[in-house]
């Protein structure tokens, strides 16, 4: 599952656990990359919160194709396969195929393809972006504000992607929506985990005495 020992969803205490049932509330069960983070759980409130910065001022299409396109070259299969599961809400699986495969699909408008290059560009190799590259996206119709929007999605994804890379993290098992075609597509770098999903213990029940208040923090 990873290089580092971690701890177990059963053995997590205080921030531990609690970034845990966070996490398992957004995918139903503890994902492999959160474990790794049960060393500074600080560190994965941090990432979050810059995530959603970057995200904010981006529409959702725009963000997801940065990002997928950001983790497809950068050969990370878990990002890969999450965020290409997030372009079924906009593009069909032949579609998601032609996009990973870099081929051009009517589905795709001008300016997308354009963001597209881009970000595989600074995820492949920053340092060899020049000012012509970035004047193809505003002759696409893209504000400097934009730009710098893309570009901070993809360098995000850059961060999260090689630190998970780097402790050896493997991709869950993808969701049964996911065609054998497009697993195979997107499983770019680490192979899938194949091992079960791992859930949180049930939260014990709180008994209230009759007469007490519901909540007795308030």
């Amino acid at each position: 599952m990873s290089f580092i020992a971690t701890t177990a969803p059963a053995d997590a205490q205080g921030p531990v656990a609690e970034m845990y049932r966070r996490q398992e509330a957004s995918w139903g069960f503890v994902p492999n990359y959160v474990r790794v983070f049960s060393h500074r759980p600080e560190l994965m409130a941090r990432w979050g919160a810059l995530l959603a910065e970057i995200k904010r001022p981006m529409d959702k299409r725009r963000f997801e194709l940065a990002t997928f396109a950001a983790a497809h070259e950068l050969r990370h299969s878990a990002c890969a396969l999450a965020h290409g599961r997030v372009l079924r809400e906009f593009f069909a699986d032949r579609e998601i195929l032609a996009i990973a495969e870099q081929r051009p699909d009517p589905a795709l408008s001008e300016a997308e393809q354009a963001l597209l290059r881009f970000a595989r560009q600074v995820a492949s190799d920053a340092a060899q972006v020049s000012a012509q590259d970035v004047a193809a996206l505003r002759d696409a119709g893209y504000g400097d504000a934009e730009i710098f929007d893309i570009a901070a999605a993809v360098a995000g994804r850059a961060f999260f992607t090689k630190l998970l890379d780097a402790l050896g993290v493997l991709a869950d098992a993808p969701p049964p929506e996911l065609t054998p075609a497009l697993c195979e597509a997107l499983t770019v770098g680490r192979p899938v985990d194949r091992a079960p999903h791992v859930t949180m213990p049930a939260l014990t029940p709180v008994v209230t005495p009759a007469g007490a208040p519901a909540d007795a923090s308030c």
